[in-house]
């Protein structure tokens, strides 16, 4: 007689205000009638399965945007894979931190003293670290940023520059004549309720802004003829692609396409169900979000509730699988069929049995330096410098390669600052600031016989600063 099959604890996974949720099915379960666990994890290469796809929808509040991914989710769920990794984590940080550099500022060595004042003035407003970090951030996540200026009341002077978190921005319909982008959604789309406010800021031309800013304030003649009496417009910042009209995707989700970030994830939880249980994992399940979508949809189940009571009753039909057919012949059925000795073919499931004997509590130190090593490959992070690469007996770096690193990995941002210079260009420009232009110097290491531990270099050489 068999034994009843254990109660499944699983974490309930979150619950987006989205008809269309990503349901987060990771857990170890112990497997009936056998010292051993199964482990239950998503597929990440479905996260970008829809990227692609941009449906139009209405805001609660009636405004038209185009959805980021089928769900309109896809930036939350990248951000939750991200936050689930200590590595690419680190590396995003890191990224974005580099990126920074020695902090934007405005060079002001050849304005004059009132225009110091001036640019002074306007900083003291508009504190640049904040916005520049943020901004960093968002560039790094989804190769898109967005400011936001603010015109005084006669439309003569910048007043105000806002950063917008790129995650709650979304694009309005392009132009059908003219192909471009030319208004900003932004609002609580990751959490949406029926009496939430968005807001519509008109964007800049993305190809000229300054044209545009220019012809919409009466300086230049437009077709309109009419100076605008909007006071506030977006600059948007964006990495060219090549795949993307709307929302750029970003180089690192080769990561969750690919194997290596499921097989640094699973390294963690076979030695945490080790430790802690003594018993190895020998079944890895992997569940796509489309076979849950399905199933809630061929069921009729829109309840969170009863849609997690579901989803563990399937994962207890699943092993339930597998404790009664050990022998490699049995099939699964799920939609398409797969074997459990690897053989059969899914989009939806995957069934791999773990060989224990050759990993049974041994030492995964050079599996984890080797997912560690790819991971931080696709971020550009040389591990060396995050200090993610675990063992005692690693080859590191010397001090001067380390320096070297550095310099090059702060070089390699250079396209992502001349990108988010424009909006700083258009400012100082429209404000009249002679002798003003944005900088970023960047920090460089130095050796031991300079006397000093580092220096601020910049194009400028006469702002070089021990």
């Amino acid at each position: 007689m068999k034994r009843p099959l254990p109660k499944i604890n699983s974490t309930p996974p979150p619950t987006p205000a989205k008809e269309v949720r990503f349901y987060d099915c990771c857990s170890i379960e112990t497997l009936p009638m056998s010292n051993a666990r199964v482990l239950f994890v998503n597929k990440t290469t479905e996260i970008f399965r829809d990227s692609g796809v941009y449906d139009t929808r209405f805001t609660p509040d009636k405004k038209e945007y185009k959805s980021w991914g089928a769900d309109d989710q896809l930036p939350y769920n990248i951000i939750s894979l991200i936050e689930k990794d200590e590595t690419v984590s680190t590396c995003q940080v890191f990224n974005a931190e580099v990126c920074y550099g020695a902090g934007l500022t405005y060079d002001v060595c050849n304005a004059s003293d009132d225009v110091k004042q001036k640019v002074e003035d306007f900083l003291l407003d508009n504190p640049l670290p904040d916005y520049f970090l943020g901004v960093c951030q968002d560039m790094m996540h989804f190769n898109f940023a967005v400011s936001v200026i603010i015109l005084n009341a006669d439309g003569s002077e910048i007043v105000e520059l806002h950063r917008k978190p790129a995650c709650y921005c979304r694009f309005a319909p392009a132009d059908p004549d003219t192909g471009k982008l030319t208004k900003i959604i932004f609002g609580p789309f990751r959490d949406t309720q029926p009496d939430a406010k968005f807001e519509e800021i008109e964007l800049l031309d993305p190809r000229s802004p300054w044209r545009d800013l220019q012809q919409r304030m009466g300086r230049r003649a437009s077709i309109s003829g009419k100076p605008s009496k909007c006071r506030k417009f977006a600059i948007l910042s964006r990495f060219p692609g090549v795949d993307s009209p709307y929302y750029p995707i970003p180089h690192y989700a080769a990561l969750f396409k690919g194997c290596w970030y499921n097989i640094k994830q699973l390294i963690g939880q076979a030695k945490m169900s080790k430790l802690k249980n003594a018993a190895p994992i020998k079944y890895v399940i992997e569940i796509s979000q489309r076979y849950w979508d399905n199933l809630f949809i061929q069921e009729k189940i829109p309840s969170p509730e009863k849609q997690r009571a579901r989803m563990n009753e399937k994962k207890r039909e699943m092993m339930e699988f597998l404790t009664d057919h050990e022998n490699s012949g049995s099939a699964l059925f799920t939609g398409k069929s797969i074997s459990i000795d690897g053989k059969g073919e899914s989009a939806d499931v995957t069934v791999v049995p773990i060989d224990s004997k050759t990993k049974e509590g041994g030492d995964w130190e050079s599996d984890i330096a080797e997912a560690v090593n790819m991971v931080c490959f696709t971020m550009r992070v040389h591990s060396n410098l995050v200090g993610s690469v675990p063992g005692k007996s690693q080859t590191n770096n010397s001090g001067s390669d380390k320096r070297e690193l550095y310099t090059i990995a702060q070089a390699l941002k250079k396209p992502y600052r001349d990108l988010l210079f424009e909006p700083h260009k258009v400012i100082i420009r429209y404000n009249g600031w002679e002798g003003v232009k944005p900088d970023c110097p960047f920090i460089q290491l130095t050796t031991l016989d300079e006397h000093v531990d580092c220096k601020v270099v910049t194009a400028n050489p006469d702002n070089n600063e021990d």
